[in-house]
């Protein structure tokens, strides 16, 4: 099989498509004929060695992928050759066939096609931990969703309308605010050009924003903060703007606020069961129709490096996925 391979540490570009061993599944594994997999912030950071976790040279990136189950280790009985699986592994997404322990698949809703499948575990996964048990989001409380146009953005966007808030998106421009709105945002805020702080702040009456959802950092971050509401939770997923901000503590402390770090990679594992119970209920609702993804770009599995560049220069929107 071919594989996108990591050898050194650096830039997308560095990634060589390589051909490489055929894996077999041992006890407890499912072998995963990759059909699409997902990109996401992570792999922007990983193959730079920036990331919490540290994988050992050479490795394959991605960590979300959907493919058809071609065999299975000793043990597994949730799924067996044939079945449609999404699996979250980490890495090794980004080849032509992808090992996965039994506890990292779920089935893939019927009528939910391949290349959506491969982009919902992570973005919708991540922000669905954040809003249901991190910030505890409740029905008419107001939700500010920074990098609102990006992968884990935007599913904040749709899960924050599904859950019953008031969601003002936020972002760099006026098409990636449009793609926010037709995808449940109320109102939308161009950081690049107006005042988030104010702007904020005259959406919600001077009351500012119950819960704010920050995936990008540096610059964005105090403004947005200084915005928050009495009792209000900020909600820490990632940097993708560069810098990791340094916030002046007085602000929690008058604005009785908290700040909530959200790692879901860390979640599935200390409270695997809560996970699966999360897993089940978004399963549930793409069945029904509730959630759309938004793909913004495919490419192929060999491109995995493109993908990770348009991440790193912020010009997704909504998922990129690699394709077999």
């Amino acid at each position: 099989m071919k594989a996108l391979l990591c050898t050194r540490h650096g830039d997308p570009e560095l990634l060589e498509w390589q051909e490489v061993p055929d894996p077999a599944p041992e006890r407890g594994q499912v072998l995963l004929k990759v059909e699409a997999a997902g990109v996401n912030f992570p792999e922007t950071l990983i193959i730079r060695n920036l990331y919490q976790f540290k994988p050992p040279l050479p490795f394959v990136p991605g960590g979300e992928a959907a493919g058809v189950v071609e065999a299975v280790g000793e043990g597994v009985t949730r799924f067996a050759p044939g079945d449609r699986v999404i699996a979250m592994t980490g890495t090794g997404a980004f080849a032509e066939k992808l090992l996965a322990a039994e506890h990292q698949c779920v089935p893939v809703p019927d009528g939910l096609p391949m290349d959506l499948a491969a982009g919902v575990t992570m973005t919708y996964g991540t922000s669905h931990h954040a809003l249901k048990q991190r910030a505890q989001l409740k029905p008419g409380e107001t939700l500010l969703v920074l990098g609102a146009a990006g992968g884990v953005g935007l599913a904040a966007v749709e899960l924050g309308k599904l859950m019953g808030a008031r969601v003002i998106a936020a972002a760099s421009t006026a098409e990636k605010l449009e793609l926010a709105r037709a995808h449940g945002a109320d109102e939308g805020i161009n950081y690049e050009t107006e005042d988030l702080k104010e702007r904020v702040k005259a959406l919600t009456g001077g009351k500012g924003a119950d819960v704010i959802y920050d995936p990008v950092g540096d610059r964005f971050a105090e403004p947005a903060f200084r915005s928050i509401a009495w009792n209000g939770r900020y909600l820490v997923v990632g940097f993708a703007a560069g810098e990791i901000p340094k916030l002046p503590l007085n602000l929690p402390l008058i604005k009785g606020a908290a700040i909530v770090g959200v790692f879901w990679g860390a979640f599935t594992m200390h409270e695997a069961a809560v996970h699966r119970a999360n897993m089940e209920e978004l399963v549930r609702w793409f069945a029904e129709g509730k959630l759309k993804p938004h793909v913004g770009a495919r490419l192929p599995l060999a491109e995995g490096g493109l993908a990770i560049r348009m991440l790193m220069e912020r010009k997704a929107m909504g998922k990129v996925i690699l394709t077999a």
